[in-house]
């Protein structure tokens, strides 16, 4: 057993053995009656809103958005108590209350975060569920265009109230349909309109939230320092996020989708090389994304596949003439391609092949409670890897089952804004990698497996990614990161994820936590530290 699984599980037997010692009943009701005298909630509605753990809804409600199977066991530590709002109030008093108890608050709206920070703790915790908060507003009269989304709303709700407007309007952000809004744009967000559009971030024009004192801000009155910092810091480490607003981007009524794989037969290795040099540097309205994953052969070797999955703003004639010219290893025919609208594009991404028959409302679908086991890195590219690099990795790739790596291309319009401008600070890095491997069988060995396959990975791209920091995403959450730095205290063990996941702009970050959240109430394993009193 490698030295970091281990430090892995210690965590959490420990986590769990910290929460079975309080006294959850306790807990529950000194939270109810705080949260009754800041609410005017009836006792018929609170039923609904604070679950303890002896509520019928407290594992329906708890395991419906956990998102990663490792985290959904009998040993997992739980809430003592779920709290599922339906009003702003409720919120604030969720805030108010578990201060005023000097317990820890896991703020979750999708629970897509790779790690489980939203509904796992080492403390006793509460967990504040946004699932509710889903109330969308769209205005095609605003400017072009906008939306106020409610955090606890998905992606594909956001999509499909858009599409209900105009089929010529969408929102540049993830492909995952079931991802919270909350979560996905605080973190950066971005999906397959990246180079065009930039993040999702950069259409954020608005927001409310509850602070650390249970007050209700908007842009105005929060500032623009901490606005700032919620566009890419990480909503958790400064407040609850209750909606944002959202501008909308204006699509052609016809776009192109196509998809090329290659085996390392196939000269999969010359297409991959060549793409690193292509897809960050190609029109803005071309997104190609590559998967690179061990496959097995009829004779029983193993060999890597690359899969291109794209999306061209246009029209399938123009992307076939493009990149004929660009990128004749593709060999992109025009029956490769696939012209349609962009909803049905999205429905294409989510692997629904005849989109002529499925209807856009699948994008309302949340599919609750449907975890699979799973273990995300992240790494940026700042150089293209030689052939040979290519041909080393794609060696050691094909020996790590179930392990494979998703090439994203940033350049286009990313890089027009400055890395300063929000807390995202990656947006000249030439390519994106998330390392990924997802299984089904359950257990302690299989974890361990097939986590020490995504290390070797990990540790394999060493030398072809970016240094000092080697720079990570925070919406690919890992807790890897300064696991073994076991000297450090509080604010050096958040110095070392913060300058990966936020590089220079950790030190602005830092300085807002420590103007609004002084008493670092809003935190987590990786949230922003507060800066140490001698420093202040």
């Amino acid at each position: 057993m490698d030295k970091t699984y281990l430090i892995f599980l210690l965590f959490f037997a420990a986590s769990y053995s910290s929460l079975v010692s309080a006294d959850s009943v306790t807990v529950y009701k000194d939270f109810v009656r705080c949260f009754t005298n800041k609410t005017s909630i009836s006792d018929k509605e609170l039923s609904d809103v604070v679950l303890s753990r002896t509520s019928v809804s407290f594992t329906p409600v708890l395991r419906a958005y956990i998102r990663n199977a490792r985290f959904n066991t009998s040993s997992t530590p739980k809430p003592s108590v779920i709290v599922v709002p339906r009003v702003e109030s409720h919120v604030q008093a969720a805030v108010i209350c578990t201060k005023t108890l000097n317990l820890q608050l896991k703020i979750r709206s999708g629970g897509h975060d790779y790690d489980g920070l939203s509904y796992v703790s080492a403390v006793t915790f509460i967990v504040l569920d946004l699932s509710n908060f889903r109330n969308i507003t769209v205005d095609m009269n605003d400017d072009g265009g906008s939306a106020w989304v409610q955090t606890g709303a998905t992606l594909g709700e956001l999509y499909y109230r858009i599409w209900e407007k105009s089929e010529l309007h969408a929102f540049p952000a993830g492909l995952c349909s079931t991802v919270g809004v909350g979560g996905h744009l605080s973190g950066g967000g971005y999906g397959h309109m990246i180079r065009k559009f930039g993040l999702t971030i950069d259409h954020v024009v608005d927001a409310t939230i509850v602070d650390a004192k249970g007050q209700i801000l908007d842009r105005k009155s929060m500032g623009e320092d901490l606005f700032w910092a919620i566009r890419g810091g990480g909503g958790g480490s400064f407040c609850v996020i209750l909606a944002f607003k959202v501008k909308l981007v204006e699509v052609p009524k016809t776009v192109t989708v196509f998809r090329v794989d290659k085996s390392a037969d196939q000269n999969a290795l010359d297409m991959v090389h060549k793409w690193q040099f292509v897809a960050p540097r190609t029109d803005p309205g071309l997104f190609m994304r590559v998967l690179l994953s061990s496959a097995t052969r009829k004779n029983n070797t193993t060999t890597v596949n690359a899969k291109l999955r794209a999306l061209y703003l246009g029209n399938a004639d123009d992307v076939v003439s493009m990149l004929a010219k660009e990128f004749p290893e593709l060999g992109l025919k025009k029956e490769d391609c696939r012209e349609m609208t962009w909803i049905q594009s999205l429905l294409w991404w989510l692997n629904h092949v005849d989109v002529d028959k499925v209807k856009p409302e699948i994008l309302l679908e949340r599919e609750p409670d449907s975890a699979k086991f799973l273990k995300r890195k992240s790494d940026y590219v700042e150089k293209e890897m030689t052939k040979p690099e290519l041909n080393r990795l794609f060696q050691r790739l094909a020996t790590l089952n179930r392990t494979g790596l998703v090439l994203n291309p940033y350049g286009g319009n990313l890089n027009a804004t400055a890395t300063n401008a929000t807390a995202f600070p990656h947006r000249h890095k030439l390519y994106k990698i998330q390392h990924s491997v997802t299984w089904t069988d359950a257990g302690p060995e299989a974890d361990r497996l097939y986590v020490g396959n995504l290390r070797t990975t990990y540790k394999i791209m060493t030398p072809f990614v970016s240094k000092n920091p080697r720079s990570s995403y925070l919406n690919y959450r890992d807790v890897d990161i300064g696991v073994n730095d076991h000297g450090a205290d509080g604010y050096r063990k958040g110095e070392i994820y913060g300058r990966k996941y936020f590089g220079e702009n950790f030190d602005r970050l830092v300085r807002v936590k420590t103007a609004v959240d002084p008493d670092n109430f809003f935190r987590n394993e990786q949230s922003i530290p507060t800066l140490p009193s001698k420093r202040r």
